[in-house]
C-alpha cells in the first residue's frame, strides 16, 4: 500500500539545472520519491509520496532540492511519537517500515 499526505501540496521542489545527478537524493530518500540513471539529472518520480523529511535537500551538495521540512508526514510520525499532536495527518511510525 502507498501511503499519500494530501495530494498535490508537498514543499519539495527539484532544479534539475542545478542537478549533477549524483544520486544521494534518491540513495537518502525513505520514500522512494526521486529516480535517476546516473547520466544527467535526477527526475520526480513519486513528488506525492515525500513525507518532507528533508534528507534529500540536506544532502544535496548542489542545492538542487529544496524541502520545507516540518510540515508533512515526518512531522507528524515524530510528533506521535512524542505523544504531541501530529498535525493534519493521522501517520504514526506503525504506518512505516523505517
Amino acid at each position: 500500500m502507498k501511503l499519500r499526505y494530501l495530494k498535490n501540496v508537498v514543499t519539495l521542489k527539484l532544479d534539475a539545472a542545478r542537478c549533477n545527478g549524483c544520486g544521494t537524493c534518491i540513495e537518502v530518500c525513505p520514500r522512494g520519491v526521486f529516480a535517476g540513471t546516473g547520466k544527467g539529472p535526477v527526475t520526480l518520480q513519486d513528488r506525492d509520496a515525500c513525507m518532507e523529511c528533508g534528507a534529500c535537500a540536506r544532502n544535496c551538495a548542489c542545492g538542487a532540492v529544496s524541502v520545507r521540512p516540518g510540515v508533512g508526514c515526518a512531522y507528524a510520525i515524530l510528533m506521535s511519537r512524542l505523544n504531541r499532536k501530529g498535525g493534519p495527518c493521522d501517520c504514526t511510525l506503525e504506518d512505516y517500515s523505517l
